[in-house]
């Protein structure tokens, strides 16, 4: 579950990680009634789960209540990248001497948390990642250890942290490792924290994921399904009982398996395709589940070629086959559909098949074959 910054920053401050004054508004009125009581000047944030804010004219400064009041008109309501601004965040200005990002995250190919520290913030740490990526510092903490002070203080001597940045930043650190383990985050992320004119390190931004496995343990989430703006596209797939994950490309997957999945939109990027979704069907693909699966993908509108990726090792081809064709049936599909059948009785399925093929379905022998035919129609 993504949190809002808003959401995010009231998060850290129960873990005593310091943020900027502030608070939400969801009209004009508040917005500078808040100023009022946080002091002047301001900065105006829309709250949207998506990047670009600032360049999209979501974030502005103010000096007074006629601009927060100007901004704050301007930008509730604004649609940034499919995102409609509903709530502001309305925090006093801070000034800023340096910018440095940190974040913690799972690293499960080393079964270990991984800790990110760089004095090079305010930037997408992917760029930093490409551009100069000797200036990350990263930390590989057991679980079952954690993060110590002493550690943290290396840790941020290795990141060539400003001197006058680096104790603070240590004992916010540990608060951050706190944050992230505590608090049950698959990602607990600041860019920038900032050191400021005066000699203070604080949080300038929150980026917060939150463990949805772990929500048996924190009841307090509930007011932040309160606030989700869900992709209808999940929430259909959702109602369906499908594991789907939006994205924003032009092909439609299904797959049977998380793995195949994943390596479906890998082949699809690869021969230069976009993926407008993830979706894994598991290991049943009967007629209903088929059914089900094409219903959720034709009704994104951005879906101009569908990628049926199937691999059959407890699921039998020919039963894929004819779910297929009685999932055609049911539901009249947009764009055209190429599959790609693979493993147990994959001959019989083919087999059954190949009477109704035609342009708007077919199939291909192997996956990236069968990749490159999609991106193919979703050009065309």
């Amino acid at each position: 579950m993504d949190l809002f910054e808003y959401q995010g920053k009231q998060y850290f401050s129960r873990f005593g990680i310091a943020v900027s004054p502030g608070d939400v508004a969801d009209t004009v009125d508040e917005a500078v009634a808040v100023a009022d009581r946080v002091g002047y000047p301001v900065v105006v944030k829309a709250q949207v789960k998506v990047g670009g804010r600032g360049k999209a004219g979501g974030v502005k400064l103010a000096i007074d209540a006629d601009e927060v009041r100007l901004h704050a008109g301007n930008i509730l309501g604004l649609d940034i990248k499919g995102h409609v601004v509903r709530r502001l965040w309305i925090e006093r200005s801070s000034d800023i001497a340096k910018e440095y990002y940190a974040s913690f995250t799972l690293d499960r190919a080393n079964k270990s948390h991984l800790g990110m520290l760089s004095a090079q913030g305010g930037v997408e740490i992917e760029v930093v990642a490409e551009e100069n990526p000797e200036a990350i510092a990263f930390l590989s903490i057991d679980p079952t250890r954690g993060l110590d002070i002493e550690t943290s203080r290396r840790w941020v001597h290795e990141a060539e942290l400003d001197e006058a940045a680096r104790e603070q930043a240590a004992q916010l650190l540990v608060k951050l490792y706190d944050c992230y383990t505590t608090g049950d985050c698959d990602l607990a992320e600041i860019n920038p924290l900032i050191l400021t004119p005066d000699g203070t390190v604080h949080a300038l931004d929150a980026k917060v994921t939150l463990d949805e496995n772990a929500s048996f343990r924190h009841p307090e989430w509930e007011e932040y399904r309160a606030t989700e703006t869900e992709d209808p596209r999940e929430k259909m797939a959702k109602e369906k009982g499908l594991n789907y994950i939006g994205l924003d490309g032009t092909i439609g997957i299904i797959a049977n398996g998380a793995g195949l999945a994943m390596s479906t939109l890998d082949v699809v990027n690869q021969v230069g395709g976009s993926a407008a979704n993830f979706l894994d069907i598991g290991g049943g693909a009967n007629a209903d589940v088929m059914a089900a699966a094409l219903e959720v993908i034709n009704a994104d509108p951005k879906v101009t070629a569908i990628f049926v990726n199937i691999f059959g090792g407890i699921t039998r081809v020919d039963e894929v086959a004819k779910g297929v064709l009685e999932a055609l049936a049911r539901v009249t599909i947009k764009a055209p559909i190429v599959l790609r059948l693979d493993g147990t009785n994959a001959v019989e399925g083919r087999a059954i098949l190949a009477p109704h093929l035609n342009d708007r379905l077919s199939t291909e022998p192997t996956m990236l074959d069968a990749a490159r035919r999609a991106v193919s129609l979703a050009n065309a």
